[in-house]
């Protein structure tokens, strides 16, 4: 069994192929794109992290149950589920019948071992946004010194200080196994 960390899937979100240059032509191929790459390398055994951001809205989530793996979503700020959203808690149960065993719906969890590190996994990131503001700055994760495995930045970087971006738009499309984040956590100090 292999961990695996993910974000900004955003399955259904046609504007995304522009905006991050994605390889596909089309919301279609690009869902089915992503479940390939996915599925290549997430064993049924696997469990994957995915730390927001899924789909541009519920109605887009429906790939999620073709993607092999235990899944657990730490919501991001595009997810139904999120608690900063109206009807959040009325979401939670969607995202479960698409797939998901567990939803963080507060889009942090503060506490999780990879490898012999302790870390903060959540969607945003410290500091650090793919426009110009840092967006949510009340809704970001408490910088206590300790690595933050995040998405939301899409292309803008994969490491940033102590801060490494799991989103798919710097990982050819796909999960990073918890090996791959125990190399680079190693060059961490913290």
């Amino acid at each position: 069994m292999t961990t695996w960390y993910t974000a900004d899937l955003h399955f259904g979100h046609r504007n995304i192929i522009t905006y991050c240059e994605r390889p596909w032509p089309n919301v279609e191929a690009m869902d089915a794109g992503l479940v390939e790459r996915w599925n290549a390398l997430v064993q049924p055994s696997d469990t994957v992290w995915v730390l927001g951001d899924v789909a541009l809205s519920t109605k887009a989530i429906g790939p999620v149950a073709r993607l092999h793996g235990h899944k657990i979503l730490v919501a991001g700020n595009h997810d139904a589920c999120w608690d900063r959203h109206r009807k959040h808690a009325k979401m939670i149960d969607v995202y479960r019948a698409a797939g998901f065993a567990e939803v963080h719906a507060s889009g942090v969890v503060n506490d999780h071992a990879i490898g012999r590190r302790n870390v903060r996994l959540a969607h945003l990131p410290y500091a650090g946004d793919h426009t110009a503001d840092d967006r949510y700055a009340d809704r970001r994760p408490h910088d206590d010194g300790r690595p933050l495995i995040c998405g939301h930045v899409h292309t803008l970087w994969r490491k940033s200080r102590r801060q490494i971006n799991v989103g798919v738009d710097v990982w050819d499309y796909s999960p990073v196994s918890a090996e791959t984040l125990i190399k680079l956590l190693d060059d961490i100090t913290a």
